[in-house]
């Protein structure tokens, strides 16, 4: 790819499949946003909504797949769109890397505060003296974020292993929580219940409604290019990457779908449980009492720090791609690594600091931090639309080892279509009546970052940043390799 080799190439198929595995976390996506889901279609959208949307998902993932057998390095996404475009590469290599920078950051802050949300719901079920303050989720979460800065901050090795962990743990978790809800529960609904319908979002139109109930699986479904992200430390990358990316979301998409039936035919009083503070924590009280849902919800709490683990180890990973091709300010800080570990521990810190700051908006505005980390879904999923959109256009695109086939132009064309879809959903109000604490401020701060990136971009950038740099020939960047 024209870049000497500077990380440890130690991540096997499962490791590369578990980062994606972790990222996605039907757990934590499902039990974060399962109470939005309640109120925006009910059941019908939540279990048919689910296998409509992952459907949807895995072409995308298959589009981007293909791409990563092609172009597999740290800097994925941002990478490829500038190796793809035929005109204005850098500029197109510009845009796909902030998009991403800032939908990655957001996911770690995002995971990060969920999680924070969840031990305070715990600790209040433990003692109900304890008071739950916003200001106190920031400080839960800025702990969080160190622990996980640190983690990263250590071998490859570390990591790695952290990632295996929380795919058993993810899957036990699962089959521990599925049981529990199937077996203990003395009630259950009745099977038509998965056509139960529900509008409680305020707005008349029931289509319109369901229509925001998709966006439950869209929340889980992000954070797969994880896998292409750490195709630099993975052996046989151009195979073992896209497989990572098809595997973790076929494997969600299944799993998630039991959870998520689990959870609905779990439900008892709908009116009260989808009005709770924490929807699903309420249905998890009702259906098995206190002292087993709080074990669930060591579990749920569990997933969540996991997967913010590995979406801080994929934010890091195109920080240091970006900054070594002069992207980002300071780059020559960023892209370093540590001679002792093997890791960009700068870039750790950085993805660590800018984080917290996504953060800090919650300490007095929680409207104001979920219009802030909304950007991580559309950002993410833009910045995987364009290289696909970038690779429809071209004709004479050589595939690697793993490829589509004569059916790759189709699926790229489904995929772009439903990120184009999923990303306007994204940005329309969620909520009626429309005030300042229902507005959804995502398309402001997307507004805001396409901004900065583009004043940027005709500033300075575009005079120094053509894309992505190539160092030389093959030979010659052989002989500059670290490792």
């Amino acid at each position: 790819m024209g870049y000497p080799r500077k990380l440890t190439r130690r991540f096997r198929a499962f490791d590369n499949f578990a980062i994606s595995f972790t990222i996605i976390n039907i757990i934590s996506g499902i039990f974060s946003s399962f109470g939005f889901g309640m109120s925006a279609g009910g059941p019908r959208v939540l279990v048919f909504g689910w296998i409509a949307v992952s459907i949807m998902v895995l072409f995308v993932g298959a589009a981007m797949a293909e791409i990563a057998s092609a172009y597999p390095t740290s800097g994925a996404l941002y990478f490829s769109a500038g190796k793809l475009a035929k005109r204005h590469r850098g500029a197109w290599s510009w845009y796909t890397g902030w998009l991403n920078f800032v939908g990655q950051v957001g996911g770690t802050a995002a995971t990060g505060y969920a999680a924070a949300t969840f031990i305070q719901a715990f600790l209040s079920m433990q003692w109900p003296s304890y008071d739950v303050t916003a200001q106190r989720t920031v400080l839960i979460t800025a702990v969080i974020l160190l622990v996980q800065a640190l983690a990263n901050t250590y071998t490859v090795h570390l990591v790695a292993l952290m990632n295996r962990i929380s795919v058993w743990w993810l899957l036990i978790g699962l089959v521990v929580i599925v049981v529990v809800l199937t077996v203990e529960p003395s009630h259950h609904q009745s099977a038509s219940f998965a056509t139960h319908f529900v509008n409680d979002t305020g707005f008349s139109n029931a289509v319109y409604g369901g229509m925001l109930g998709l966006l439950v699986t869209s929340w889980t479904f992000t954070g797969f290019d994880g896998s292409f992200h750490m195709s630099e430390e993975t052996v046989r990358a151009t195979v073992n990457a896209p497989k990572g990316i098809m595997r973790a979301i076929g494997y969600s998409a299944v799993t998630g779908l039991i959870l998520m039936l689990a959870l609905v035919y779990a439900i008892r009083d709908y009116d009260k449980e989808a009005g709770a503070a924490a929807p699903p924590v309420q249905v998890l009280v009702d259906a098995l009492g206190v002292g087993t849902a709080k074990l669930l919800l060591l579990i749920v709490i569990g997933a969540m720090l996991f997967c913010g683990l590995a979406n801080m180890t994929s934010n890091t990973r195109q920080i240091f791609a970006f900054s070594r091709d002069g992207a980002m300010p300071g780059s020559h800080w960023w892209h370093s690594v540590s001679p002792r570990t093997r890791t960009p521990v700068k870039a750790v810190w950085l993805a660590a600091a800018c984080s917290f700051v996504l953060v800090i908006p919650g300490w007095w505005s929680h409207t104001a931090f979920t219009a802030v980390v909304s950007v991580n879904v559309v950002g993410l999923f833009l910045s995987y639309a364009v290289p696909i959109f970038l690779r429809l256009r071209l004709d004479d695109f050589e595939p690697g080892p793993w490829h589509l086939g004569r059916y790759s132009k189709l699926i790229g064309r489904v995929a772009v279509t439903w990120i184009v879809i999923s990303s306007v959903l994204f940005m329309l109000p969620h909520a009626s009546p429309i005030t300042a604490t229902s507005f959804n401020y995502a398309p402001i701060a997307l507004a805001t970052v396409l901004l900065i990136a583009t004043v940027w971009w005709f500033a300075s950038a575009r005079r120094r940043f053509k894309g992505p740099v190539s160092y030389g020939r093959p030979d010659e960047v052989a002989a500059m390799d670290l490792i």
